[in-house]
């Protein structure tokens, strides 16, 4: 099995529902997020996938969150935009993109500050 990372950034703002503690006033970070992506199979000359297309599609959906409010995009309208949910959603996106390569997501982690991240994989 071949492993790849890819990293990409990312700010934006949001505010947690039905939290109590000073998370809950609508706040910003500079979020960074890791890609891994495995697969077993090389092309003809010996990459599993080229790192700028996984970097392209990943970019498409953080573009879709830089400098927004995350609570005010439709995904998080019924969940609430913490770490975990963010990377749920980049998770989903991302198979959704690289769907016609011969590639499987398997971790999306976000960071909110350089001590703290959630990840999501199945």
């Amino acid at each position: 099995m071949y492993e790849i990372k890819i990293r990409g950034d990312f700010s934006s703002a949001h505010m947690l529902k039905n939290y109590k503690g000073k998370c809950e006033n609508l706040h910003g970070h500079n979020w960074k997020v890791e890609v891994i992506v495995i697969g077993e199979t090389l092309d003809k000359i010996g990459l599993l996938i080229d790192f700028h297309i996984l970097k392209s599609k990943l970019n498409i959906i953080l573009k879709s969150l830089d400098h927004k409010n995350l609570n005010l995009i439709p995904f998080f309208a019924k969940k609430n935009p913490s770490s975990e949910n963010i990377a749920f959603f980049i998770y989903k996106k991302m198979v959704q993109l690289v769907k016609n390569y011969p590639v499987k997501i398997s971790k999306v982690t976000v960071w909110e500050n350089e001590n703290q991240s959630a990840s999501y994989y199945e």
